[in-house]
């Protein structure tokens, strides 16, 4: 995966925690009053995964898709690279040293991590789980070989692979990049012919043939997912209640008297 596909972080590096927002859009979520956006009380926060070859765009789908989707956010990596024009520390991703992430790794601060092209990333193990207890459900932007890391610790998640319509289109969609030389898209090539043999072991496959059409097909996974009977349980047990004859003093509905 690109260095460019990688997803952002929530936790700051001065360790500064922001309050819960809705995706991107920096309102309080539904959540920090102690309701999910899907009506369901304390649950713990879903973890996606999204993964895709270099150049699908996958980034730009779950920018868009947190931002249009409340209780949605994307996380934010760390990474060892410098930052490239217009790029924010703590805004597009959490820049540090080679030398401050090796010692992470160390400690066993990420999830996952990976060395992509040379340059490091990784999402921090405690600020997802921070999100997660919380009720926030969180999307990882991480490639193949993160996303076994996640699923080797364990870690309940929803994995969405996105596929480019063809290799064709991957190629001219890594050509009209123009920031790589042919050499690097070469490799990215060769990169994405192995990762996308793993789309098999992803939940949900969807393909970027148009933005729009593929941020409303996440969506819907989402929705979905939001939707298991594991996880409305209560809520659903909560209107089932008010349909019981004891919760109205005893008395039959209007439907069983006629």
């Amino acid at each position: 995966m690109s260095s460019d596909t990688r997803s952002a972080f929530d936790a700051p590096l001065n360790g500064a925690h922001a309050r819960p927002f809705d995706g991107a859009q920096g309102k309080p979520s539904e959540r920090a009053q102690g309701r999910s956006v899907d009506g369901s009380q304390g649950r713990r926060g879903l973890l996606f995964i999204v993964s895709a070859p270099s150049g699908t765009g996958k980034t730009t789908l779950v920018e868009r898709l947190a931002r249009e989707t409340p209780g949605l956010r994307m996380s934010r990596s760390y990474t060892s690279r410098a930052a490239r024009t217009g790029e924010r520390d703590g805004v597009d991703y959490n820049f540090i040293t080679r030398e401050e992430f090796e010692a992470r790794v160390r400690e066993g601060v990420f999830l996952e991590w990976a060395d992509i092209y040379g340059n490091l990333y990784g999402t921090g193990a405690a600020d997802t789980e921070g999100c997660l207890a919380g009720g926030e459900d969180l999307v990882l932007v991480i490639d193949v070989q993160g996303a076994r890391q996640v699923r080797s610790r364990g870690l309940e998640n929803i994995g969405i692979f996105v596929l480019p319509p063809s290799a064709a289109v991957l190629e001219e969609r890594l050509r009209g990049r123009s920031k790589d030389t042919e050499e690097q898209i070469a490799r990215r090539l060769e990169v994405a012919c192995r990762e996308v043999e793993d789309f098999a072991t992803y939940d949900y496959v969807v393909i970027n043939d148009e933005v729009e059409r593929c941020v409303d097909r996440l969506r819907s996974i989402v929705v979905a997912e939001r939707a298991r009977v594991r996880l409305m349980r209560a809520r659903a047990e909560e209107v089932i209640s008010t349909f019981r004859k004891d919760d109205h003093g005893g008395k039959s509905s209007e439907s069983e008297q006629v």
